[in-house]
C-alpha cells in the first residue's frame, strides 16, 4: 500500500481548491487548504505537509512572497500551479525555491506524476540524512552518530549546535537569516529571538575555528545573517 502523503493547496479561488481537493483525495492524498498567504504559512506550520500546492495570484501576499517564506521554515517540495506560465515567471518561482512550476489549466494525470516523482526526490534526500558530510577535507558531520569529527577528533556538539552546523553546512555559502535559523532549529515560536543563535554561533566558533576571533568558516553578514564557508582560499 502507498504511503498516505499530506499535500497543502494554497489558492484563493475556493473552486479551484475544491477541485484540487476531489484531484487529490481520489488519488490517495490527505488534503488541506488555505485562501489566502499568510493562513497557508500558518498551516503549513501546525500541520507540515509533506508537499505544497501554491498559486501565485493571491491578493496581500503573492504565492512568490509565500514561496520565500515558506523556504524558511520548511524543504518540502513546492509546486506552483498558476495562470501565470512567461519564462520570467517560471524561472522567478523556481529560484525562490520552488520544486516545480505547473500552468493552469493542468492535466491531472499530470499534476499526480509531478507530484509523486518530487515527493520520491524529497524522500531520497531524506534517506540520505544518515550520510557523512565532509564540509571541508578535515571537518565532517556523522549525521547518523550527531557527531562532528574534525581531523581525527570527535567535537562534542549540543544538539542545537549540531542542528545549527548541519543546516548552514547543507546550504554552504548561502546567507542564512537568523529567522530562518530559528525557525528550522528552535521552532516558528521563537522567530524574534535573535540571541539564541548569536551565542550558538559563538559556541560553534571556539569548537571548530582555527582562531574564533578571526573565522575561517562560520561568517556574519552583518544585519543579514550566517553563513558557513569551506575555507578553501588562498
Amino acid at each position: 500500500m502507498r504511503q498516505r502523503f499530506t499535500v497543502l493547496a494554497v489558492d484563493d479561488q475556493p473552486g479551484q481548491l475544491e477541485i484540487l481537493r476531489l484531484m487529490l483525495d481520489a488519488e490517495g492524498f490527505d488534503t488541506v487548504v488555505a485562501q489566502d498567504g499568510l493562513s497557508g504559512l500558518r498551516i503549513a506550520y501546525q500541520a507540515q505537509p509533506d508537499a505544497i500546492l501554491l498559486d501565485v495570484m493571491m491578493p496581500n501576499m503573492d504565492g512568490f512572497e509565500v514561496c520565500r517564506r515558506l523556504r524558511e521554515m520548511t524543504e518540502v517540495p513546492i509546486i506552483f500551479l498558476t495562470a501565470k506560465g512567461t519564462l520570467e515567471d517560471i524561472v522567478k518561482g523556481l529560484s525562490l525555491g520552488a520544486d516545480d512550476y505547473l500552468v493552469k489549466p493542468f492535466d491531472r494525470s499530470e499534476l499526480v506524476g509531478r507530484l509523486m516523482a518530487c515527493l520520491r526526490r524529497a524522500k531520497e534526500q531524506t534517506d540520505k540524512a544518515g550520510d557523512l558530510i565532509f564540509a571541508t577535507d578535515s571537518i565532517m558531520l556523522d549525521c547518523g552518530r550527531h557527531e562532528l569529527v574534525i581531523g581525527k577528533k570527535v567535537v562534542y556538539l549540543t544538539p542545537k549546535e549540531f542542528e545549527v552546523l548541519r543546516l548552514l553546512i547543507r546550504h554552504v555559502g548561502k546567507v542564512l537569516n537568523t529567522n530562518a535559523i530559528l525557525t528550522r532549529v528552535w521552532g516558528a515560536e521563537r522567530v524574534g529571538e535573535p540571541d539564541l543563535v548569536k551565542q550558538c554561533i559563538y559556541r560553534l566558533r571556539q569548537k571548530i575555528e582555527p582562531d574564533p576571533k578571526s573565522p575561517r568558516y562560520l561568517n556574519t553578514v552583518w544585519g543579514e545573517g550566517y553563513y558557513f564557508d569551506t575555507g578553501d582560499f588562498l
